[in-house]
């Protein structure tokens, strides 16, 4: 098992049509035995949309991990002080709560688990998930690259012709993302081409 033992808080923010996707790689990390620590968005743990309702998912979530969802501001703080995890991960990672994070910004349980992870010096790994990643957010792209501690899983352009502005994870490289960011490694290239069908 490639991380027996290693504490990883697993943030989900409101990208709704990539959570069927986030949970079979929150199976995966699981099965490598993470201790797996689920942290939820408000709208994460709000919202039902035509993907789900908020309820099933924090079931699906509470499931695989044999924990309880953080979703209170007050609840992810101790993240930095008292819950010392090895790894955060923020996935599927909104354009809003990138911004946010490049900016400082702590709205949000994930915004806080986030922030006060980063205090402890430890690798933040984002999976990003956002219609304006090559429009309004492409600065805070740039500038979330160039961040300490902050690592990115691969992505693409899911749609360039329908949607040109529109970046998304590849969540199939979260594993490899995830053990390359633990040593500190930007694993490459953060760019990639779209899958081929």
């Amino acid at each position: 098992m490639l991380l027996k033992g290693i504490k990883i808080g697993f943030c989900v923010t409101a990208s709704h049509c990539t959570f069927e996707k986030t949970l079979g790689q929150l199976e995966k990390l699981k099965e490598q035995g993470a201790n797996l620590y689920p942290i939820f968005s408000f709208n994460t743990a709000t919202a039902n949309t035509r993907f789900t309702s908020a309820k099933d998912f924090r079931d699906k979530v509470e499931e695989i991990t044999g924990r309880y969802v953080v979703d209170t501001i007050v609840e992810a703080e101790p993240f930095g002080p008292i819950k010392k995890m090895d790894l955060m991960i923020v996935a599927p990672c909104t354009g809003n709560t990138l911004a946010k994070l490049v900016n400082a910004i702590t709205d949000t349980p994930v915004l806080m688990a986030a922030k006060a992870h980063l205090r402890n010096q430890r690798p933040l790994l984002l999976a990003i998930a956002t219609n304006d990643g090559l429009g309004n957010n492409a600065k805070n792209v740039g500038m979330i690259i160039n961040t300490k501690n902050v690592f990115m899983i691969p992505f693409y352009q899911d749609d360039p012709i329908n949607k040109p502005n529109s970046l998304t994870a590849d969540l199939d490289r979260l594993l490899d993302a995830s053990l390359m960011a633990l040593k500190k490694i930007q694993i490459q290239p953060v760019i990639i081409e779209k899958k081929r069908l």
